[in-house]
């Protein structure tokens, strides 16, 4: 990714909140890619991100239109060529950290040799789950066996790993009860300082439902698209449904149920994503499977209300009649389609008459925000830098 870029996400939220958030005795150099055109491909430029001096080296230019969308061929997938030509850098790597006590922290697994090429201590983070029975639209679904392989690679490499929830930390025991004895469990974090409550807006009776992200094939888009417009029709049409993303939705032929009453915003930074979300009443999730999505954190912090197919790491935050509602997933999938546009009724009934409060669901997420994770974060690092134990959780 480029931090100034367009690419949208968990990892990439993830990312951007480390850069505006990085201790003030830390430095940071971001490997990536040039998205803009503005650097020279081999060379460390220095910027200001959100108010803070990073280090920024690309390894390679890449074209805005690929970065929202998965490769359909080994040799487009900006995965692949992002690892092949890092390596021609390393030694440019290496001269960037004068000799100062570093550390390397990689968000793919398709990455993690390249710290040990560099001789540095790293944290490995694992942000998805999923196997490839799933639905995915990624390379990953065809090429299954290199990314078990690249997996079982990086955990043996990783000398600290942080999976973002609990379901991924067991599995990663249950591939390897070595690297289960270095695994901790860490959410991608929440900037509760940008994304605030704010009173709901019900002056002209229009239920608005925000979704924020890729509408990859996992996200489940179709069924989404079938509980809009099964709710659109409860509601007389009093509904509007906001997309931020830049996916285009009609690529789903399902969408054109819902196309009449969607607005697309596109791609858009970290303030837009904030505004849109203040102005709608309610977030929707209908994935097969995922990390923590920061879209369902950020929504939370905003004081909105979610909607969900149930999975198991969504239980803290999605509180049935405080925070949202959820519906098992089912066949068939109209059943589950009726039976989540109904659960959307009842949370707008709830909103309307003042039992959902803005504030209520902001504090649900103060343990996922920048301020209570990013000070263990570091603390990780530091103890690699300097050789030192692990400190003790808490």
């Amino acid at each position: 990714m480029d931090p100034r870029g367009r690419k949208l996400g968990g990892i990439e939220t993830h990312v951007r909140l480390l850069l505006a958030s990085h201790p003030e005795d830390f430095s940071v150099l971001f490997v990536g890619i040039d998205e803009i055109g503005d650097c020279e491909v081999g060379e460390v430029a220095r910027f200001e991100f959100e108010g803070r001096a990073i280090e920024f080296l690309s390894v390679l230019r890449a074209e805005q239109d690929s970065i929202n969308t998965a490769a359909a061929t080994l040799g487009g997938s900006l995965t692949l060529r992002f690892a092949r030509a890092v390596p021609r850098y390393l030694g440019r790597i290496r001269r960037a950290s004068g000799g100062a006590p570093c550390s390397a922290e990689v968000e793919r697994y398709e990455f993690a040799v390249l710290p040990k090429l560099l001789r540095l201590p790293s944290v490995q983070w694992v942000h998805n789950e999923g196997s490839k029975d799933d639905k995915m639209d990624s390379l990953l679904k065809r090429y299954w066996f290199v990314h078990r392989a690249s997996e079982r690679l990086a955990l043996a490499l990783a000398d600290r790993i942080v999976a973002v929830n609990p379901n991924i930390a067991a599995q990663v025991g249950r591939l390897s009860p070595r690297a289960a004895k270095k695994t901790e469990v860490m959410s991608v974090s929440v900037d509760t300082r940008r994304f605030k409550p704010a009173p709901f807006d019900l002056q002209d009776g229009v239920f608005r439902i925000c979704f924020a992200g890729r509408l990859d094939e996992f996200k489940d888009p179709p069924l989404m698209f079938d509980v809009l417009a099964r709710l659109h029709a409860k509601l007389n049409g009093k509904l509007e449904f906001h997309y931020v993303g830049a996916t285009d939705p009609a690529r789903y032929p399902e969408f054109r149920k819902a196309a009449s009453f969607t607005t697309c915003h596109g791609a858009q930074a970290s303030d837009g994503v904030r505004a849109i979300m203040a102005r709608c009443h309610a977030g929707i999730l209908t994935s097969y499977f995922e990390g923590l999505p920061c879209y369902l954190l950020e929504m939370l912090a905003s004081g909105r209300p979610v909607g969900a197919i149930e999975l198991p790491q969504y239980a803290p935050l999605i509180l049935p009649g405080i925070s949202g509602v959820v519906v098992a997933r089912r066949e068939p999938r109209e059943e589950c389609a009726e039976a989540l546009a109904d659960a959307f009724a009842s949370l707008w009934r709830d909103i309307k008459s003042g039992r959902i409060d803005p504030p209520r669901l902001h504090g649900l997420v103060e343990p996922y925000s920048v301020e209570a994770q990013f000070g263990r974060l570091f603390a990780i690092h530091r103890a690699l830098q300097d050789g030192e134990p692990m400190p003790a959780r808490g």
